[in-house]
This record gives C-alpha cells, sequence and structure tokens, in this order.
C-alpha cells in the first residue's frame, strides 16, 4: 500500500488512540492518487479503511456486522455522490439498551436514530433481491447510532469518511426483536428524543425509500469485495432522520413505529 495511505491509516489510528481529533485525511488520500493516476479514490479510502479493520482484527476486535452510511439523497447531493458507504462494527462498539455510554468512549459523537437488522443467513449472490434480504432476516430491532469523527471539528468529505470507517463510534440496540412480516419498513414513522423534547423525526423512507434498498446494496457490494455478509452479522441501515449532536448528560429516546423504542444514555463526564 502506497506509504501516504499508511500514514492516513496511522492518523485516524492515533486520533481514536489519544482521543484527540486530527487533521483531514484527504490530502495524503490525494497524493497516493497522484502516484496513481488511474486509481479511484473511493477505492483508496476504503483501502485505509481496511488497513486499520484489519490492525484492530489482529489485536482481538471481533467483527459483528456492517454499518451503511450517507443513506439520505440530500447528503449523498451535499458530497457529491449517488450511493452510500459503510463500515465495519465490532463488538466492543455495541452498547446496550439505556446502558450509561462514557463519553470517553466517545469522539465528537452524533446520534441518528436507525432500523437494525440481524441476518439469519449468509448473503453471497452477485445480485441480491428484496425477497433474499427479507428471507435471510431473522428480526429487526430499533438501533441508536452514535456517529463519531477521528477528524477535528468534522471536516470531512466522502474520501475522509470512508476511511474512518464511514465515521463510526457506537451502536445501541432495543432488546425486543421483531419479525419483518409486523413491519412496513416503509411507512414506518421514528421520533427520537433527548430529554424528553423532540430533537429528530423521520420514517423508513428516508433511508434510501426503504431500509431493505440500503440492505441489498450492502450485501451485493460486500459480496463484490469478496467478504459477504454472513449469519448473525447486524445490519445498521442507515439513518431515519437528522443526525443530532451529543453532549455529556444527555439521554436520547428513539420511537419507531411497529418496533418500540430504544435510548442511549450518555455519562456527565466532560
Amino acid at each position: 500500500m502506497h506509504a501516504a495511505l499508511i500514514e492516513a491509516a496511522s492518523r485516524l489510528r492515533q486520533a481514536e488512540r489519544g482521543g484527540q481529533p486530527c487533521a483531514p485525511v484527504r490530502e495524503l488520500i490525494a497524493s497516493a492518487l497522484a502516484a496513481d493516476p488511474c486509481a479511484d479514490p473511493v477505492a483508496l479510502a476504503y483501502a485505509v479503511q481496511q488497513y486499520n479493520n484489519s490492525a484492530a482484527i489482529e489485536a482481538g476486535q471481533r467483527p459483528v456486522g456492517r454499518k451503511i452510511g450517507l443513506t439520505s439523497r440530500a447528503v449523498q447531493q451535499q458530497l457529491g455522490v449517488d450511493q452510500p458507504d459503510f463500515g465495519q462494527l465490532f463488538a466492543s462498539m455495541a452498547r446496550g439498551d439505556d446502558q450509561p455510554i462514557t463519553w470517553l468512549d466517545t469522539q465528537q459523537p452524533k446520534v441518528e436514530a436507525e432500523i437494525a437488522l440481524v441476518l439469519e443467513h449468509d448473503l453471497c449472490h452477485e445480485h441480491h433481491t428484496l425477497a433474499d434480504l427479507i428471507r435471510a432476516t431473522a428480526f429487526a430491532l430499533p438501533a441508536i447510532e452514535v456517529v463519531g469523527s477521528r477528524i477535528a471539528q468534522w471536516d470531512i468529505r466522502l474520501v475522509d469518511t470512508i476511511a474512518d470507517n464511514a465515521s463510526s463510534g457506537l451502536f445501541v440496540l432495543g432488546s425486543r426483536p421483531v419479525q419483518l412480516s409486523q413491519l412496513d419498513l416503509v411507512r414506518c414513522g421514528m421520533s427520537m428524543t433527548r430529554g424528553g423534547e423532540p430533537v429528530s423525526v423521520g420514517a423508513g423512507a428516508a433511508c434510501l425509500g426503504n431500509p431493505l434498498n440500503a440492505a441489498v446494496w450492502l450485501a451485493d457490494t460486500m459480496a463484490r469485495l469478496g467478504t459477504p455478509l454472513r449469519a448473525g452479522d447486524i445490519l445498521l441501515t442507515g439513518a431515519l432522520g437528522p443526525m443530532v449532536a451529543a453532549r455529556p448528560g444527555d439521554v436520547f429516546t428513539a420511537h419507531i413505529q411497529g418496533l418500540g423504542s430504544v435510548t442511549a444514555t450518555f455519562d456527565l463526564q466532560s
């Protein structure tokens, strides 16, 4: 891998370990691109992500699934892209419903409500259908993703967020599994409160028109890359409404029609 990409990976890893946000990595990715003008900058950014994820796995971290980002059409237009991105989920990122979240475990946290899918079967086809995803899904759960950025002031472009594991942080899952046959994934309304006050509203349709559309995209993408989704994987399918910045002591509760609720509680440590 090009030295500039290794430097980008090291910069992000040091920011995560030290808890101090770093400068963007896009200029390092641009440097690697200059050395190979035929390369794809998005592929280079994913190479940085994979470099750090492989290091985490070698250090004993357990992968448990994937997150999908950039599922909002408005955000895609803002970043000049026409498809989502993805990141790796690790068991160390998981928090239980209403389990206190240590502030020092987050980096510039923002929260968003999502629908999580838990797979019962592998998804290994080159092209998947909605039926494949429905058949492969064991159940859905309400989720709050605690998005984070190792890059100072969230000064990110597309390649920055991809390299930074799609700005992954932590995630909180509800504890009441629901079969897809019991849900309307398109029309299900979402409302999220902070301390009882509404801060975000949306619906399943905000996620690429249907969270299953996002899941199909991810399944096809991972199969094409040779790392297909497997039984037991958790899929965070994308935000149902606007993202909200978190503060120490905040308590967020997301209510998703048909799925119930899930709460993310931050401790008071500043």
